[in-house]
C-alpha cells in the first residue's frame, strides 16, 4: 500500500536531522526544469540501477515525487517497495503541492553545491578576475598560470587559451608541477561559476602565498566578451606529481590537515568504519577522491568512485541520503582533508579515513537487484527481420543520441512511456541501449507476455556501427516537448546560444535569494 506525506510534514522532516533521501523519480530534463532544493534526481528509467549506489541502506526514510502526483512517482515507490525499500513514501500532489504550499522550487542542477559556490564568494569574498582583465593579461605577456578546476572530458569540450587542466579536488596535490614558484598569479576556472569560486578559495584557505583569482563566470563569460575558445585540449595535470618532493609533500599535508581541523573534520580508523557499515540504522558513502586512473588501479573494497572536485560541485550525483557519514580517502594525506572540509560547510557529515587506500578496510558493496532477462538478437538478425517487418527496434538510449544517429525505422523511447508507444504492438521489440542494465529496466514497463517476446540489441547501437550497417540521423525527432531527459536549460548555454549563457549566469547568481532561512542554515560557512 502506498504511504503518502504531504508538503509540510516533509518540509518538516527535511530539517529534523533524522536521515532522508528526497528522490527526484522524474526524467532528468523534467527535474531540471523545477524541483525541490534537497531533491537527488533519480529518473525511473535508471531507478533499480542507481537507488543501490545512491540510497544504500534498506530502511531509509525515502520520499519520492513527481511533477503532480499523477505520474511515475506511485510506480517508482512500488518498484523501491520490490526491491526491498521498507520506508517508502509518496509526496501527495508532488512539485504542484509543494509549490502550492509556499515552498520554492528550483530550476538547473547541483542546486545546494552550486548555491554554496555563490555563498563562498558572498561571504569570504573570494578574488575574481574578468574575461578582459585575464586576456590583456595574457596580450601582454604577464607571468601567470590558468588552471581549469573541471574534469578532462569538460576541459576537451572548451577551454581558455593557455589553461591546464586540473580539477580542483587535485589543485592541493599537484599545485607544486603546475605553479613554477610563490609569486606567479593563478586563475581558476571553470565553465560557469562554481568551480572557480571553490578552486580559487581552496588555495587561499590553504594558506597559498601566490596571487589568486577566480574567473568571473568562467569559459561563458570568456565567450560573451567575444574572445576565442580553444577546443579538444588535453594539457592536464601530470599522471605521477615529479616535484612534489617528501618535504613539500608534508608541507601541504599540514595545511591540509590544519584546514580540515578548522572545519571540524576528523580521522577514523578502518575499524571503526567497518562498525559503522554494519550499523542498520545509519548510512555509509565510502568515497574515493582520487583520479579516475588511480581509482582504476585498485581501490577499497565497496567504495565508489567520488573524484574530489566533482563530489563538491556535484554532491546529489554521489550521495542520496541526507544526514549519512561520508568517509572520505585518498593515498596521499592531502585531497581528502580538503574536500572534507569543503563538505563540512555543505552540511554534510564528512569524515577521512586513516591511512586512505592502505588501510585495509572492507565494506559490502552495493547490491544491484536481478532484473528480467532479455535474450540477445545480432545486429544482422535485427536488420533482416526489420527488412521483413518481423520486429520493430525501440531505441531506449538518450534522446540526443537518437537525435544523433539510430537504427533506420527505430522509434525512440523511455521506461516512463514505453508501454503506452507500444501499446498495440504484436510484434516482438528489439530495445537498443547503450548497456544492457538500461535495456531490462525499461521491460520492466511492459506487460508480461510483450515483456516475454521482447529482445536487446547485443553490443547496443556500437554494435550496429561496428557491423556497417546503415544509420540514419533526425535533428528535430523526437521534438523538443518530448525529450524529457535532456534539460536544454543547461545545455544550450555550451552551443553558440549567448542569450542562454546570460540567462544561466544570472540564475546561478540568483540563487542565495531564492532559499528560506532553513534551507540556508544548512550550510556550515564561517
Amino acid at each position: 500500500m502506498t504511504q503518502f506525506v504531504d508538503a509540510p510534514t516533509l518540509k518538516t522532516w527535511l530539517h529534523d536531522g533524522e536521515e532522508i533521501a528526497l528522490l527526484d523519480v522524474r526524467e532528468h530534463g523534467q527535474y531540471g526544469e523545477s524541483h525541490l532544493f534537497f531533491a537527488v534526481p533519480l529518473p525511473f528509467s535508471r531507478l533499480e540501477l542507481d537507488t543501490p549506489r545512491l540510497v544504500p541502506r534498506r530502511a531509509t526514510r525515502v520520499v519520492v515525487y513527481d511533477g503532480d502526483g499523477h505520474g511515475v512517482a506511485t510506480d517508482a515507490a512500488h518498484a523501491l517497495a520490490a526491491i526491498g525499500y521498507t520506508n517508502v513514501h509518496v509526496l501527495e500532489g508532488g512539485t504542484a503541492a509543494w509549490s502550492a504550499a509556499g515552498y520554492a522550487l528550483f530550476a538547473g542542477v547541483n542546486v545546494p553545491s552550486k548555491t554554496f559556490g555563490e555563498l563562498v564568494e558572498h561571504r569570504l569574498h573570494t578574488p575574481r578576475i574578468s574575461a578582459r582583465q585575464l586576456h590583456d593579461m595574457q596580450a601582454r605577456g604577464e607571468r601567470l598560470v590558468v588552471l581549469d578546476g573541471r574534469p578532462l572530458s569538460e576541459f576537451r569540450k572548451m577551454n581558455i587559451p593557455g589553461a591546464v587542466c586540473c580539477p580542483n579536488g587535485e589543485l592541493a596535490y599537484r599545485l607544486a608541477d603546475l605553479v613554477p614558484d610563490s609569486d606567479t598569479p593563478i586563475v581558476i576556472n571553470c565553465a560557469g561559476r562554481t568551480r572557480s569560486i571553490i578552486g580559487a578559495q581552496t588555495l587561499i584557505n590553504l594558506g597559498i602565498p601566490n596571487p589568486v583569482y577566480a574567473l568571473e563566470n568562467g569559459t561563458q563569460g570568456w565567450y560573451l566578451a567575444d574572445y576565442p575558445l580553444e577546443h579538444g585540449n588535453s594539457r592536464r595535470y601530470p599522471d605521477k606529481p615529479a616535484q612534489v618532493g617528501a618535504a613539500s609533500l608534508e608541507n601541504m599535508r599540514a595545511a591540509a590537515s590544519a584546514l580540515a581541523a578548522q572545519h571540524g573534520v576528523r580521522t577514523v580508523d578502518a575499524a571503526t568504519v567497518a562498525g559503522w557499515a554494519a550499523d542498520s540504522s545509519r548510512s555509509l558513502f565510502l568515497c574515493d577522491v582520487r583520479t579516475p586512473e588511480e581509482f582504476a588501479q585498485g581501490t577499497l573494497p565497496g567504495a565508489q568512485h567520488t573524484p574530489g572536485g566533482q563530489l563538491i560541485q556535484a554532491t546529489d550525483q554521489y550521495v542520496g541520503v541526507r544526514g549519512a557519514r561520508l568517509v572520505l580517502f585518498d593515498a596521499d594525506g592531502v585531497r581528502a582533508p580538503v574536500v572534507a572540509s569543503w563538505l563540512r560547510q555543505l552540511g554534510h557529515d564528512a569524515w577521512v579515513l586513516e591511512r586512505g587506500v592502505d588501510s585495509g578496510l572492507r565494506v559490502p558493496e552495493p547490491v544491484i537487484p536481478a532484473l528480467p532477462s532479455l535474450d540477445a538478437i545480432d545486429a544482422g538478425s535485427l536488420l533482416r527481420q526489420l527488412a521483413a517487418g518481423e520486429a520493430v527496434a525501440v531505441d531506449v538510449r538518450p534522446s540526443m543520441d537518437y537525435r544523433k544517429a539510430h537504427v533506420p525505422g527505430s522509434l525512440w523511447s523511455i521506461r516512463p512511456r514505453l508501454a503506452a508507444v507500444v501499446a498495440n504492438e504484436c510484434r516482438p521489440l528489439v530495445l537498443i541501449a547503450d548497456h544492457p542494465a538500461i535495456a531490462r529496466i525499461a521491460a520492466l514497463a511492459l506487460p508480461d507476455a510483450q515483456r516475454a517476446r521482447t529482445r536487446v540489441l547485443d553490443g547496443g547501437l556500437h554494435a550496429w556501427k561496428e557491423a556497417g550497417l546503415p544509420l540514419e540521423s533526425s535533428p528535430d525527432v523526437p521534438p523538443d516537448a518530448e525529450c524529457i531527459d535532456y534539460l536544454f536549460f543547461v545545455h544550450d548555454r555550451h552551443d553558440g546560444n549567448k542569450d542562454a549563457a546570460r540567462q544561466y549566469l544570472a540564475w546561478e547568481t540568483n540563487l542565495i535569494a531564492q532559499l528560506d532561512e532553513q534551507e540556508l542554515g544548512t550550510y556550515r560557512l564561517p
